[in-house]
């Protein structure tokens, strides 16, 4: 499981690769840390056509039955849910096929991600890239609206939420050495993401598979964030 990663590119760079036409995400600062939680840069399908602004990480989980009236939701928004789920792999489960039209597909951008070497007496943080430069990638990511609260304690946010989280497959070899169980879906380039982006799920699906040989590496160990390179 994923639930750390880095974004530390800036806003020309994700508009350039991305092919995103609208900007809402403000001055992005890098973001050497991601956890649950964190608002992060996101591209999907926007009203103005591609987008690039900031969603909170976590979908909606998996929840007991709704009451017998439930509060009515507005158009397109949740209002359900068990506790945010930040990495999907079973995309068969009808929790989550609901969510893999292009209407709620997105590319969760980022420049690194973390896996935890099982080592003593703590775990080790192990970083991947594609290459010491960082360069950008995205997450083959699902978003919706949510209303509710999320935050921290100390400081709720409640209201509607756009939210997001991204799939996840089996560890390719670099991967699996630290993480056997599972990897980020990894798109390198923009020939992947249209497909994501705009792709029947027949088609899309297929990108479901870890990365290629070839395509990341390990970069840093034992730092709870990445290093901000160029």
């Amino acid at each position: 499981m994923c639930n750390l990663y880095s974004m530390t590119k800036g806003q020309a760079a994700i508009r350039e690769l991305t092919r995103a036409m609208a900007d809402s995400a403000w001055n992005l600062a890098p973001l050497p840390a991601l956890f649950p939680d964190a608002m992060a840069p996101v591209v999907f399908a926007g009203a103005a056509g591609r987008e690039l602004t900031m969603m909170r990480w976590g979908m909606p989980g998996p929840a007991a039955p709704l009451p017998a009236a439930p509060l009515p939701a507005a158009p397109g928004q949740t209002q359900f849910g068990g506790a945010p789920v930040t990495n999907i792999r079973n995309t068969a489960s009808p929790h989550w096929r609901r969510w893999l039209g292009v209407e709620h597909r997105c590319l969760v951008m980022a420049t690194s991600f973390c896996e935890w070497a099982d080592t003593s007496p703590r775990k080790t943080p192990v970083w991947f890239a594609v290459d010491e430069s960082r360069p950008l990638f995205a997450f083959a990511g699902i978003w919706t609206r949510w209303t509710g609260t999320r935050g921290t304690k100390a400081a709720p946010v409640t209201g509607e939420h756009r939210v997001f989280g991204f799939l996840t497959t089996a560890a390719n070899p670099p991967v699996g050495a630290v993480h056997p169980k599972a990897m980020p879906v990894v798109l390198t380039g923009i020939e992947e993401m249209e497909v994501w982006l705009r792709a029947g799920w027949g088609e899309a699906a297929g990108l479901q598979k870890p990365a290629a040989d070839g395509i990341l590496m390990e970069v840093a160990r034992g730092a709870r964030e990445d290093a901000v390179v160029g």
